[in-house]
C-alpha cells in the first residue's frame, strides 16, 4: 500500500503543475483587472495612478514572468498577499475562514449520507412499492429545483413568515450575552437552514446512486445463493449486498473532499455566512488574483487527495481489488 500511495503522490506533481498553468491563464485572460475596480470607479484616479498600481501588483510584466513568480512563491507555500484593502496574506485569510466552511459542509455531508443511504437501500429492496415511487418523485423534484431558489423560499417561510429560524449569519445580536447552552442553541438555529438547504441536491443524487447500486448487487448470484441457503433477508442486504453496493458512494465521498472548503459559495453568499465560499465570491468580484488562485490550488490539491482516498477506500471495501491490480 505504501508503494502505491507514494507512486500516486508523485503522479500528482505533474497534474498539479498543469492545473496551476490552466488556472493562472484562465484567471489572467478573463476580462478586467484588479486595478480597474480601483480606478474606473474613482473619478480622481489618473492614468498615471493606474500605471503605478499595475507596476505595484506586477501586472505590467509578461504572463510567463508573472506565472513564474507566483508558482515560485507557491512552491514555498507562500500564496501571496490579497489585493483587497486589508492587504493580508491569502493563506491567513483562508485559514481564518476555513473552520466555518468545513464545519458547515461536514454537517451537510453527515446529513446527506445519514438520510440518502437508507432511503436508497429501502427504495431498492422495495422496488415498485409506494415508498420507491414516492421517493423517486421527491428525489427528481428536489434535484430539478434550483437550490438558490429553494434557499430563498425557506428564508421567506421559516425566517420571515413564521419567524422560527434566523436567515443570515451565524450569531444573533445578543450572542455574547448568552450562556454556553444559549450560544450553542443560537449557533444551531443559524445552521439549520444552510445545512438542510445545502444538502438537498446531494441527498437526491446519492440516494439515486445508492438505489441503482443496490439493485445491481441484489441480482448477483452470490446474493441469490445466500437467500437459497436460508440466510435472513436483513443479513443478505446489510452484510452481503451493502458492502459491494456502497463502492460508488465511496467514489462520491472521496470526490466530496474538495467541496468541504469550496462547495458552499452560493449558500454562504445567500445566508451571509463568513466562510471561504463568501471570501471566494468577493475575490472573484474584485478580481483579487492571489486570493482566487490560492483557493483554486487548495481545491485542486484536495481533489487529488480525494481521488487517492477513494481508491484506497475501494480496496478496503472490496477485497477483490488489489493495489497491484490498480497500479
Amino acid at each position: 500500500m505504501a508503494v502505491y500511495i507514494a507512486r500516486r503522490l508523485l503522479l500528482m506533481i505533474p497534474l498539479l503543475v498543469g492545473i496551476t498553468v490552466i488556472s493562472f491563464l484562465v484567471v489572467h485572460l478573463a476580462p478586467g483587472e484588479p486595478t480597474d475596480m480601483m480606478t474606473d470607479l474613482n473619478p480622481k484616479a489618473s492614468l498615471e495612478a493606474k500605471v503605478r498600481l499595475r507596476e505595484l501588483y506586477g501586472l505590467d510584466q509578461p504572463l510567463h514572468v508573472q506565472y513564474w513568480r507566483w508558482v515560485s512563491r507557491l512552491a514555498r507555500l507562500d500564496f501571496g498577499t490579497s489585493f483587497s484593502a486589508d492587504r493580508r496574506p491569502v493563506l491567513e485569510k483562508t485559514l481564518e475562514r476555513m473552520p466555518v466552511t468545513i464545519g458547515l459542509n461536514v454537517l451537510s455531508e453527515i446529513f446527506v449520507f445519514a438520510i440518502a443511504i437508507p432511503v436508497g437501500i429501502l427504495a431498492a429492496v422495495r422496488r415498485g412499492s409506494l415508498f420507491d415511487k414516492g421517493s423517486t418523485v421527491a428525489v427528481f423534484f428536489f434535484f430539478s429545483v434550483p437550490t438558490f431558489w429553494l434557499a430563498l423560499l425557506a428564508m421567506i417561510l421559516f425566517g420571515v413568515k413564521l419567524g422560527w429560524l434566523p436567515i443570515s449569519g451565524l450569531r444573533s445580536v445578543n450572542h455574547d450575552l448568552l450562556g454556553p447552552g444559549g450560544r450553542a442553541l443560537d449557533l444551531a438555529r443559524h445552521l439549520v437552514l444552510p445545512v438542510v438547504v445545502g444538502s438537498i441536491g446531494g441527498l437526491a443524487g446519492i440516494s439515486r446512486f445508492m438505489r441503482s447500486g443496490m439493485l445491481e448487487v441484489v441480482r448477483q448470484d452470490y446474493v441469490r445463493t445466500a437467500r437459497a441457503k436460508g440466510v435472513p433477508e436483513g443479513s443478505v442486504i446489510w452484510r452481503h449486498a451493502l458492502r459491494n453496493a456502497v463502492l460508488p458512494i465511496i467514489t462520491i465521498l472521496g470526490l466530496s473532499v474538495p467541496g468541504l472548503i469550496a462547495g458552499s459559495v452560493i449558500f454562504e453568499t445567500i445566508f451571509a455566512i463568513p466562510g471561504i465560499g463568501q471570501l471566494m465570491w468577493q475575490a472573484v468580484m474584485a478580481r483579487d488574483y492571489p486570493m482566487i488562485l490560492g483557493n483554486l490550488v487548495i481545491s485542486a490539491v484536495l481533489t487529488l487527495v480525494g481521488n487517492l482516498l477513494a481508491d484506497v477506500g475501494y480496496v478496503v471495501a472490496d477485497p477483490r481489488i488489489s493495489f497491484g491490480g490498480r497500479s
